[in-house]
């Protein structure tokens, strides 16, 4: 799928996740906080049987109706027909109820239109359903509703349509971040312009309308600008209320076993088994690949510790190859270079997220008859060969720690294509628990298990995987753009054959240049930018049992790399005050 099919199933599926529930219970669970002001709750199919609400709705549309003509009368079936058809069966459209923190329901706000090519939201249904209102709460519901579609969605613009003679709503809205952008004459009916189509109008009325526009013109740089951070939304949430409350006794493992489902469908694996991380799913791999004292196990030695740390859990002995410059992944040819007759494997990491030379790792492990792990932990989505990262060799590890694509807090994932590796490791997984004998152990095995509402929260994750992967490569193209003409700085792109998912934004300085990557780091942090360096050439630790001198590319990368500002719910705004302040420090601006 390209962005745009990404975007617009992305859009029909939340929103469909908010409007189909049966209760108006379940829709304050998925509502939307308003700081200090309320809620924004969406209407769904059970507030068709609300007569209170529909009458609300009726005397709203009723009170904009005889301000237009006298002539127009909206009904309360008539008000149903609109909420079946304008809102609820209508896949690029939504409304949410605002609610104040007393309760009372003061208004109703949405979008429509926003199935798009331009992946643009339109703002719509703005209604304040009495005068006594709390101050300010229409203005905060408006920007809480576009920070909710921001963070949520890959929306690329917010725009609305408003009569040129409303004065008060275009003060309104400039006051709220939009600015004018074109006027539009549009022949209308009334009725259409209420938002009634069911009802007959009188003539059609030439109705001059201004087209705004959202400009997120907050202050960027007063307050710290984090590395990484999540999206998490209304699916989430329900689900890990669904799983805290009910998910016990019968239910323990409903979400553990459709999260593992849906993960393996999504990367193209047979089997998935969740763990409690990344690091315990590397070890029950090599464990049931019989990998143990005395053999050895390469690894690259630009990476996170736990790729390496897995190997040393189970008595074997890490042996560290050197990485490509370009990808930042394991070098082929320095595999071969280190490869003895204790070598049983070679462990693969995809590292921020953009895939390994596959094609020249798996050949080499063919011609020496190396078994293949992948730490896939950042790079859930990445392809090579248009092949998921993680299912290349016997095993894939995946990572759900706070700062990853998808996240459960802490969390990890085994994948495997072949079934009798799988039970093996879903024995071990199981603390070597016989399958057909009650409380009967009878093989080495461990305790990483993640629970049910880590699970919960996971699968709310995965089924927005691809919306997710499309927001970090949008944050990437930023970098990209901004910093193309810097002189002495290296993005770390994807390669050829590779699809990235950018978990990590990243550069590397060229060691010419006078400032050096740990004074950028400091630089930035005191104008509120968090990055952090990339990983030192971990054969540098005294924690192997085998000595090793660094290697050349990993330990260059180690001490000129960096990772930028990567959250997925980063503004464009905030990209381009880093990309300034870099080109400052560095006096290129």
């Amino acid at each position: 799928m390209n962005k745009v099919e990404i975007f617009e199933l992305a859009v029909a599926n939340q929103f469909n996740f908010l409007k189909q529930d049966p209760s108006i219970f379940e829709s304050i669970i998925k509502s939307i906080p308003i700081d200090g002001f309320g809620f924004l709750a969406p209407i769904n199919y059970s507030h068709l049987g609300n007569d209170a609400v529909i009458s609300l709705f009726t005397h709203w549309r009723n009170t904009a109706s005889n301000n237009l003509s006298e002539n127009l009368k909206v009904t309360h079936s008539s008000t149903k027909r609109w909420i079946t058809a304008e809102l609820l069966e209508r896949e690029g459209s939504i409304l949410f109820l605002i609610y104040e923190n007393s309760g009372n329901i003061v208004g109703h706000i949405g979008f429509s239109n926003c199935i798009n090519e331009f992946q643009n939201f339109q703002l719509d249904y703005l209604v304040k359903g009495s005068p006594d209102t709390t101050q300010g709460i229409m203005g905060a519901a408006t920007k809480s509703l576009i920070e909710w579609a921001r963070t949520t969605l890959n929306v690329e613009t917010f725009s609305l349509r408003v009569m040129n003679n409303n004065e008060h709503g275009i003060r309104f809205f400039e006051n709220n971040g939009f600015h004018r952008s074109s006027n539009l004459a549009i022949k209308k009916t009334i009725s259409e312009y209420i938002g009634d189509n069911s009802d007959p109008g009188p003539d059609n009325l030439d109705q001059n309308f201004i087209e705004m526009v959202f400009a997120d013109d907050r202050a960027v740089g007063d307050s710290l600008i984090l590395t990484a951070g999540p999206s998490i939304s209304q699916k989430e949430s329900f689900y890990a209320y669904d799983a805290a409350k009910n998910g016990w006794n019968s239910q323990w493992s409903k979400y553990l076993t459709k999260f593992e489902n849906t993960f393996a469908e999504f990367v193209g694996a047979k089997y998935a088994i969740s763990t409690s991380s990344c690091t315990g799913a590397l070890q029950i791999a090599l464990m049931a690949l019989d990998i143990g004292p005395g053999d050895e196990v390469i690894v690259p030695d630009e990476t996170w510790v736990a790729s390496a740390n897995a190997i040393r859990y189970v008595g074997a002995i890490p042996i560290f190859a050197d990485v490509e410059i370009d990808s930042w992944n394991l070098d082929a040819t320095s595999i071969e270079t280190v490869i003895t007759d204790r070598t049983k494997a070679i462990i693969v990491v995809h590292m921020y997220g953009g895939p390994a030379r596959m094609d020249k790792i798996m050949e080499i492990a063919k011609r020496y008859s190396l078994k293949v792990v992948e730490d896939a932990a950042p790079a859930i989505g990445a392809k090579f060969d248009g092949k998921s990262c993680g299912t290349f060799g016997s095993f894939g590890a995946y990572s759900f720690q706070g700062a990853k694509l998808l996240v459960t807090g802490e969390g990890g994932m085994l994948v495997t294509d072949d079934e009798v590796l799988y039970r093996k490791a879903h024995k071990i997984a199981d603390q070597g628990r016989n399958p057909n004998k009650v409380f009967w152990i009878d093989e080495d095995g461990v305790k990483f298990k993640m629970s049910n509402v880590q699970a919960a929260i996971g699968l709310g994750q995965i089924e927005r995987a691809n919306e997710l992967i499309a927001m970090k490569r949008r944050i990437f193209s930023w970098y990209e753009r901004e910093l193309a003409d810097v002189e002495g700085i290296t993005l770390n792109k994807e390669i050829e054959n590779a699809y990235s998912i950018y978990w990590m934004s990243s550069i590397r300085l060229d060691e010419s240049l006078s400032v050096t990557r740990d004074v950028l780091i400091q630089e930035l942090k005191l104008r509120n930018v968090d990055s952090r360096p990339v990983f030192p050439a971990i054969s540098k630790y005294p924690i192997w049992p085998k000595k090793q001198e660094p290697k050349q590319t990993a330990d260059l990368l180690g001490r000129t790399a960096m990772n930028l500002p990567s959250g997925v719910c980063l503004t464009e705004g905030q990209v381009v005050y880093i990309c300034d302040q870099i080109k400052i420090i560095l006096g290129e601006k």
